[in-house]
Order: structure tokens, then sequence, then C-alpha cells
């Protein structure tokens, strides 16, 4: 079995269990993938292997580094890569293995990770859901953050104080996602409840840590 497996995120949709229950589900495009490139303690310092999406890449899109590094592999049609480590239990893999959905099996809990939506610049509460100040009887403090720090001492506000920003675009990773059918023929993976990131998007599949 490998570390796990690339993929984009397709959309979200309902599923009828048979006993009648309706359950939320994720649909991923789940590989083919290709092994790229083979990370071992000797060489490297550390055991992992370095994935690749198979899909429709023209060669124009690619720089010549990355070009230059499929072609060591013997590898194309691959633009999304990433790294993961090999944990025990895992698959001794070296490049040109091809990695398919059919590792996974219904009720296996997962790890999806993927990168957020963008929200752009974002206030005090819808970044971080501050509660905000009463909405009547005179008040002038609505959205407004509160005290951020003293006038006299330290005059200055500290570093890592929430306050408004850039929103979204982070990584971030959903933890135990039971698996609720896969589709070998189309390399769908079926995930129950929701993934991060906007449907296209990429996501990483891994093996649940715990």
């Amino acid at each position: 079995m490998s570390p796990g497996i690339l993929g984009k995120k397709i959309g979200m949709t309902q599923v009828f269990r048979p006993d009648g229950q309706v359950v939320p589900v994720t649909l991923l495009k789940a590989g083919p993938c290709v092994v790229v490139q083979r990370k071992t303690p000797v060489v490297d310092g550390y055991d992992a292997v370095q994935l690749g999406l198979m899909e429709f890449v023209k060669a124009s899109r690619l720089s010549k580094p990355a070009a230059g590094h499929l072609k060591k592999a013997n590898v194309e049609g691959v633009k999304f890569t990433k790294e993961l480590r090999i944990r025990p239990g895992d698959d001794d893999l070296k490049p040109g293995d091809r990695i398919l959905v059919d590792q996974f099996a219904p009720a296996q809990k997962v790890d999806v990770t993927g990168i957020s939506k963008g929200r752009g610049f974002a206030g005090f509460v819808k970044r971080h859901h501050f509660r905000g100040g009463e909405g009547s009887h005179g008040s002038m403090f609505h959205r407004a953050p509160g005290s951020i720090g003293a006038s006299s001492y330290p005059s200055r506000v500290f570093p890592g104080m929430k306050g408004a920003g850039h929103m979204g675009t982070q990584q971030v990773t959903v933890r135990n996602l039971e698996i609720v059918g896969i589709d070998a023929e189309d390399n769908v993976l079926m995930v129950k409840g929701a993934v991060p990131g906007p449907n296209g998007g990429y996501v990483v599949v891994r093996r649940a840590k715990r």
C-alpha cells in the first residue's frame, strides 16, 4: 500500500445507505498517480516518495527543470506533485510505479489535505469570528475588535494579534473522514463530509494517522 494518493475535488452530493440514512459526501478524482522520485535514508536522510497526478498537461506548461525531472523518471503528463513520507506498512515503491484508487476500501478512515478557498481581505468578525458590539441603543461599537494594546505600555501592538487581513488560501487538513464508496473504473473516491478547497482544487488523501 502506498502512503497516499493525489487527486482533485469534483464536488459534493449525497448518497443513501441501505437503511435509508442520507449521507453527505465529497467526490474526489483520486489518481491515477505515478511515482516520480524515491527518497532513501542513505542518500537523502529520510524515507519518502514523490507522487505525481497523471493528467493531460501540455509540455509548454511545464518549466524546463520540471520537464527534466519528469524525464529522468521516465514519466509524462504530470503537473501536480507531492512528497509523502513512507510509514511502517507501506510498499517499497520505485519510480514509474502506478498508484490507483483501489488501494482504499469502504469504511476506511482517511485524512484529506487541500488549500482552502480564498476570501480576500476580511474583517475581524468574518475572519476570526469576533462577536462585535451591540447593534442598537446608540452603540458605536459594532464590528470593531476592541482593545489590541495599551497606550502607556507597551505602546504598540504585539505580533500575532488577531486582526483584519487576508483570509483563506491556507493548507487545511480534515482528519478521519470515512470512505463511503469507491469507483475504481472512473478513479472516484467518495468520502463522508466536506473537503477543503474549491471544486477542481488539488487534494492529498492519506490513511488516517489516528
